[in-house]
């Protein structure tokens, strides 16, 4: 296979040009050759096949089109990071905006974080986009890495170089909570595996529109079978609680909990109302349809490359960005009939 493989030499000694002309159109240096050898020698290489060692051209550029997304494979994903609802929508997202752009896309999952610097050093990127890493990791990597990268949901101080882009995460439990108010309900509960960060900023927002209804929380675990086991353990406790609308921060736990009741006899959302966060596909595609807080993955993308761009030529650039987000009302709530208030 090797001995039959099209070189630059054999290009250009059919051409009667030299390998460094037929190099040069290769990688895109044509200013100082005409368009009719461009041409001939784009035909040439269409006609034999021949295929260049895109690593080596990219990695011998300053500018190699390459956009690294790094996700945090947290052990709550339980080593299926890739099949979770919203990174399989960011990642969509992402992947649309960068071939729009003419970019190459490369995903990494990892816990570690010194792998990052790394990895974006060894393939010459042009930018990072990370997912899921806590402050401290960001803080690290400030000190470590020149390039410019996008944060998605980050916790930490404004920095040159690195930009946080958030969603309205107060805003969006806000509005559920405001919601779920309308509605009638009088006593919620709501659903997070942590109270940091973006979770506590969406379970604040739902209590303060909620008020003076009674939001509790109840702080579920990390593991879908220890969360299996929390659920079935406190079962009767739910029910004695009488709280008529759940707010899960993620409409996974959302989902998750609306299986649950419903294989206990409890009906959605006649007897238990659930709202969820993120608007992933399964939201739509669940039976009952699940009310949630919808966050555009496009604009996102979009917004992240758009960072990027302005880092590496110099431009401004905003290194706090907070998109908005959106309530989409769906079946799994509803007003409650007067004689419940």
């Amino acid at each position: 296979m090797e001995q039959n493989r099209v070189r630059i030499a054999d290009i250009a000694d059919a051409l009667g040009l030299s390998t460094a002309t037929v190099s040069n159109v290769i990688h895109g240096k044509t200013q100082k050759i005409s368009a009719a050898t461009v041409k001939r020698v784009e035909q040439e290489l269409e006609k034999t096949g021949y295929i260049p060692n895109m690593a080596g051209i990219l990695l011998a550029q300053n500018n190699s089109r390459i956009i690294g997304v790094v996700m945090n494979d947290h052990f709550k994903y339980e080593g299926r990071i890739l099949e979770d609802g919203y990174v399989m929508s960011s990642l969509n997202a992402l992947s649309h905006e960068i071939n729009e752009k003419g970019y190459f896309l490369m995903i990494k999952t990892t816990s570690d974080i010194r792998e990052i610097p790394v990895f974006a050093s060894m393939w010459n990127m042009d930018g990072l986009i990370l997912m899921g890493f806590c402050e401290t990791d960001y803080e690290a990597l400030r000190s470590r890495m020149r390039i410019s990268f996008v944060v998605y949901d980050g916790y930490f101080a404004t920095c040159s170089k690195v930009v946080n882009l958030s969603i309205d995460q107060y805003g969006g439990g806000y509005q559920a909570g405001q919601y779920a108010k309308t509605l009638g309900h009088k006593k919620a509960l709501c659903l997070a595996d942590n109270a940091r960060c973006m979770d506590k900023e969406r379970m604040d927002g739902f209590r303060a529109a909620f008020a003076p209804g009674e939001a509790l929380f109840w702080q579920i675990p990390a593991l879908q079978k220890e969360r299996t086991r929390f659920y079935e353990e406190h079962f009767s406790d739910f029910i004695n609680l009488h709280c008529t609308v759940v707010f899960a921060v993620s409409d996974y736990y959302a989902l998750e909990f609306m299986r649950f009741l419903q294989v206990k006899g409890v009906r959605i959302p006649e007897d238990v109302q659930i709202i969820g966060f993120d608007d992933i596909a399964a939201s739509r595609e669940s039976i009952p349809a699940l009310t949630t807080i919808h966050q555009d993955a496009a604009q996102r993308a979009k917004t992240a490359i758009t960072c990027l761009e302005a880092m590496r030529s110099g431009s401004a650039c905003d290194t706090q960005i907070i998109l908005p987000v959106t309530l989409i009302c769906r079946e799994s709530t509803r007003e409650l009939p007067c004689q419940t208030l």
